[in-house]
C-alpha cells in the first residue's frame, strides 16, 4: 500500500490512511476490527489478515458440519422410512406413549424458554433476536408515540425541504461587457484561484443594457447611485424626502443629497428596481447597503466572499469578481 502511495505522490497522515482503509474493509471485518486495538496502520492490516482467515475457517466448518447434518438427516429418514414398511400398522399403545412423551418435552422446552428474562425489556418468554419489536414506544393517555415513524418522518421532511431549496436556489454571474465608464488604462488578468480575504464584494449589473460596477457593503446605511450614472443614462430623479449632508465621500465640503432615482438593473435572471440616493462618488456606479441587505434577507459568505439573498421567494447567490 505505502508502495502504490509513493508511485501516486499521495501524502496524508496515517490517521487519515487508516480511515480510507477501514472504510474500505467488508462490513463483517470492519465491525469485528473496530473492537480490536491497534497502534499504527501495519497493525490494522494484521488485523484485517487474521480477521479474514478465522472467517474462512468458520465457513468451511460451517459447510462441513451441513454437509455431515445432512447425511445424518437421510440416513434417519431411511431408517424411518424401513420402519414404516416393517411396522405398517403400529400400535395404539405405542402411539399414546408418543404422545405422552411429546407432550414431556413441549412442556420442557416451554417452561425453559419462560425462564429466561430479557435484559432490555425485562420481559420473560423470549431472547434478543426473537424480541418482538424494536422501536421505542411511549404511551401518554391514547396517544401512542414511536421513535422509529418519528425519525422516517423527519428524515423523509428533511429531504424534501433540503431539495426544495437548491431547486430554488439560483447562481448568478457578474455581466460581462464593456463597462459604462472606462477608469483604468492597465489592468491585470483576472484569476479565480486568488484569494478573496482582502476584497469587498464587487461585481458588475446590467442598466439600460449598460455594464456598471455594483459594490454590496453592509458599512453604508443608504443605497447609492453615481451622477455621472445618472447623467450617461438620462435616468429620471425625484427630490429626496429627507435631504442630508455627507462630509466623508468629498474633501471639498459638505455635500448635500436631495436627489433620489430608482433603478432597474438585473445580475443573471435577477431583475429589481431599487431606490438609491444620488450622490457623487467614484468607488463603483451602484453602492447598495443596509437597506437592500434588509429587504433581500442576505447573508454573506466570508470565505467565498458570496451573498445569498431572496428575492420573490426565490434564492440568488450572485458571485464577485475575482481580485484584480
Amino acid at each position: 500500500m505505502e508502495l502504490f502511495m509513493m508511485r501516486a505522490c499521495i501524502r496524508e497522515e496515517e490517521a487519515t490512511t487508516v480511515a480510507r482503509f477501514l472504510s474500505g474493509l467488508n462490513l463483517e471485518i470492519r465491525d469485528q476490527v473496530e473492537l480490536l486495538p491497534y497502534r499504527d496502520l501495519n497493525d490494522l492490516v494484521q488485523l484485517c489478515v487474521r480477521v479474514e482467515q478465522q472467517r474462512m475457517r468458520k465457513s468451511s466448518y460451517k459447510r462441513d458440519s451441513s454437509h455431515s447434518s445432512s447425511l445424518k438427516k437421510d440416513f434417519k429418514r431411511e431408517r424411518k422410512t424401513f420402519e414404516k414398511k416393517k411396522n405398517f400398522e403400529p400400535s395404539k399403545s405405542l402411539a399414546i406413549e408418543k404422545d405422552k412423551g411429546k407432550g414431556k418435552v413441549s412442556s420442557h422446552t416451554s417452561s425453559r424458554t419462560s425462564d429466561i428474562k430479557f435484559f432490555k425489556c425485562l420481559g420473560r418468554g423470549h431472547i434478543a433476536s426473537q424480541y418482538p419489536t424494536k422501536k421505542v414506544m411511549i404511551m401518554r393517555g391514547h396517544d401512542i408515540y414511536s421513535s422509529q415513524d418519528e425519525a422516517t418522518t423527519s428524515f423523509s421532511s428533511s429531504e424534501e425541504e433540503a431539495s426544495d431549496e437548491e431547486e430554488n436556489v439560483e447562481s448568478t454571474f457578474p455581466y460581462e461587457r464593456e463597462l459604462l465608464m472606462i477608469r483604468r488604462l492597465l489592468n491585470n488578468q483576472p484569476s479565480g484561484t486568488l484569494s478573496q480575504r482582502e476584497n469587498i464584494f464587487h461585481t458588475r449589473c446590467k442598466v439600460s443594457n449598460n455594464a456598471c460596477s455594483l459594490i454590496v457593503d453592509s458599512g453604508s446605511w443608504c443605497n447609492c447611485c453615481s451622477t455621472r450614472l445618472v447623467e450617461k443614462l438620462d435616468l429620471t430623479t425625484s427630490p429626496h424626502p429627507k435631504p442630508y449632508q455627507l462630509h466623508w465621500l468629498n474633501e471639498d465640503g459638505d455635500l448635500v443629497v436631495d436627489q433620489q432615482v430608482k433603478v432597474k438593473l438585473s445580475i443573471g435572471n435577477y431583475e429589481d428596481e431599487v431606490l438609491c440616493d444620488v450622490i457623487p462618488m467614484e468607488a463603483c456606479h451602484i453602492l447598495l447597503g443596509r437597506p437592500w441587505q434588509f429587504d433581500k434577507k442576505t447573508m454573506h459568505n466570508g470565505l467565498t466572499n458570496e451573498i445569498t439573498f431572496t428575492h420573490r421567494e426565490k434564492k440568488f447567490v450572485p458571485h464577485p469578481l475575482s481580485p484584480q
